[in-house]
């Protein structure tokens, strides 16, 4: 087999942090007194977290000095980082282990490419970081999806050329970074949602070695 670069986003391709992103903003929203429902929460997928906060401010059409920014976006991680003290390998989404596994034995290389800045505690607590030859999260980068920065780094720390380089997204911003990094983009989730993948499943229980292999041998 030929020698790819498999990148992977984390919050909702290898774990269902977004629901406690969701709960965490929800919270904030409503000391606000902004309505945040789950369909609100899509939207912010794959966007960083000052983004993020930005983007419930215009929801409810507020205006905030960058003191109350920041206050709140300490008390949002703060609320969010509660939810994870309990994490371990049971919050791994369905399949995920299993393709990281046949990765690693059929000698791929493999990095996280995501704007979480909690990536690395996660990775650990959930117990696979070993898996993984790179990790660029959201202190390694200042440019949010779609821009691909944090998808470009990973390749540059595995000595990969873009082109050689296939990303799992959940996100239409990641799907977006990924086919402007001309990366081959695989959406994790709703197909009418993640249209602009080259390829999509609804989750990594569906995604078959042969595939995987295919992927390699382009």
């Amino acid at each position: 087999m030929k020698t790819k670069a498999f990148i992977f986003d984390l919050d909702g391709v290898i774990v269902d942090t977004a629901k406690y992103h969701y709960l965490a903003w929800q919270k904030i929203a409503n000391q606000l007194g902004i309505e945040f429902t789950p369909e609100h929460n899509e939207g912010l997928k794959g966007v960083s977290r000052v983004r993020s906060l930005d983007l419930i401010l215009e929801l409810g059409k507020i205006e905030a000095s960058q003191e109350n920014k920041d206050k709140w976006l300490v008390e949002k991680n703060e609320d969010y980082l509660s939810y994870l003290v309990d994490m371990d390998e049971s919050e791994i989404l369905t399949g995920v282990v299993p393709v990281l596994h046949y990765l690693k034995e059929n000698k791929q290389l493999i990095a996280l490419g995501s704007a979480s800045k909690n990536a690395r505690p996660i990775l650990e607590k959930t117990g696979i970081i070993h898996y993984f030859d790179a990790i660029v999260d959201g202190n390694d980068v200042s440019n949010a999806k779609p821009d691909p920065e944090v998808f470009l780094r990973a390749a540059a720390l595995l000595n990969m050329a873009p082109e050689n380089a296939i990303v799992f997204e959940d996100s239409v911003a990641g799907i977006q970074a990924a086919n402007i990094a001309h990366m081959t983009s695989v959406g994790i989730g709703d197909a009418n949602i993640l249209h602009e993948a080259a390829y999509i499943f609804p989750d990594f229980a569906h995604i078959e070695t042969n595939f995987i292999e295919t992927l390699v041998n382009k």
